[in-house]
């Protein structure tokens, strides 16, 4: 079943054409890449998909409905949340805390309840506060609960932004680029981890520059130049595409190594 579908989605800024008449239909279920050089269009691609940009054309379609024209915040609450290439954490928050703020689109209680600390209000934070840890667990980061989200090493502010990002319950998670500035241990992690969302039924949409990263944990790529789709299929089929090759400035090695 189709969970994501873009139909002809084209985004300009002046007379630069970013994203041109893109057709793309994501599977419910499993990992999947959007891989390009750089300009490709692939950030501008996540902008418009997650709300934080609207196209010029086209339609976007989540789960059977239109979510082209909606806010970030209404496309997050219908399950489809997105990570930055640049990770965006509540600095000066704990690491349990930032967790927390990401549990918010689904507490319940309002104003009062809040303020009167009722009964409900107590147990909503207890609730929420076991799903933070339990999230914390599952990316590797239960030790460090009470640390200030600032004083992690990069590859754990990473972390610790999908664990935010799964608080929200997604049935859709984009992660651009992740694996950004990670040493090799951590991106092998990243991998687990990102299998391991994709296992319990999370469809993950991922833009990386890591091509052997791809090939080992997405059932499809697409690839993105100028702006257009180029080639998209399986890792195998994509990665020794001859356009593909070119597109990469030639670099047949490493396409070819990251299929083999």
């Amino acid at each position: 079943m189709t969970l994501l579908s873009l139909q002809s989605v084209t985004r300009r800024f002046g007379g630069l054409v970013a994203v041109d008449a893109i057709d793309l239909e994501v599977a419910d279920g499993g990992v999947t890449a959007v891989i390009g050089p750089n300009g490709a269009g692939k950030t501008t691609l996540f902008n418009l998909i997650s709300g934080f940009q609207t196209p010029n054309s086209g339609r976007i379609i989540f789960g059977g409905n239109d979510i082209t024209a909606r806010p970030p915040e209404a496309i997050a609450a219908a399950g489809l949340v997105r990570t930055f290439q640049l990770v965006q954490l509540f600095q000066n928050l704990s690491v349990l805390e930032n967790i927390q703020v990401g549990c918010h689109l689904h507490t319940e209680g309002g104003f009062w309840s809040a303020l009167l600390r009722t009964r409900r209000t107590r147990q909503a934070e207890r609730e929420v506060e076991a799903k933070a840890r339990e999230l914390l667990g599952f990316v590797g980061l239960e030790t460090a609960v009470d640390a200030e989200a600032s004083a992690l090493p990069y590859g754990q502010q990473r972390l610790l932004e999908i664990a935010r990002s799964l608080a929200a319950r997604p049935r859709l998670l984009l992660l651009d680029e992740p694996a950004a500035g990670l040493s090799l241990a951590e991106l092998d992690r990243l991998g687990e981890l990102v299998t391991a969302i994709g296992a319990l039924g999370t469809t993950v949409v991922i833009v990386e520059h890591h091509l052997e990263l791809v090939a080992n944990i997405c059932r499809s790529v697409t690839v993105l130049e100028r702006g257009a789709v180029l080639a998209s299929g399986t890792p195998a089929e994509v990665f020794s595409h001859d356009e593909v090759i070119a597109a990469y400035m030639g670099s047949h090695t490493s396409v070819g190594q990251a299929a083999s």
